[in-house]
């Protein structure tokens, strides 16, 4: 079951018309699944993209190896890049792009520990960013940053369309 933030932010979505694209690193897909699973709310959702290996970001959405190598797989930095790529790919109103560490064995360190999450994306053109740092094992910090992402954006499209 979505969280009650997803199912509002869909809700809002349809009745406004409004579509939705993903492209997915450590969250694998669950946002599109949490996203789809609203009753009614399909034709909101364009499409998504998981790219949980790095030769993914490179290969099908266009982040060079160096950005990579520079800013680490998980960063604010390449996070931009596959919401830009995504723009192209797959066209919506809105356009959301998340990387992060939920679990270790990644880029981690003390300035971004197991937990931190990056998302980055799109309301029409206006460019969105957002850092989050959460506890728990990677189910919570997945559930918590779909959670947090919706009621940022429903928040935004309130004062947008409403």
């Amino acid at each position: 079951m979505p969280a009650e933030s997803v199912v509002r932010m869909s809700h809002f979505m349809r009745d406004h018309q409004l579509t939705v694209s993903f492209v997915e690193s450590a969250s694998t897909g669950r946002f599109v699944y949490d996203f789809t699973s609203v009753p009614d709310c399909g034709p909101t959702v364009r499409g998504s993209i998981v790219c949980y290996d790095p030769k993914v970001k490179e290969s099908l959405l266009g982040v060079s190896g160096e950005v990579i190598e520079q800013y680490t797989a998980e960063s604010a930095e390449v996070t931009q890049h596959l919401a830009n790529s995504l723009k192209t790919l797959i066209p919506a109103d809105i356009i959301i792009a998340v990387t992060g560490l939920a679990s270790p064995g990644g880029s981690e360190t003390p300035e971004k520990p197991v937990g931190t999450m990056f998302v980055h994306g799109y309301i029409g053109d206006e460019p969105f960013r957002k850092r989050f740092v959460f506890d728990g094992g990677p189910d919570e910090i997945i559930k918590q940053t779909i959670d947090s992402t919706a009621t940022f954006l429903l928040e935004r499209l309130q004062s947008k369309y409403a």
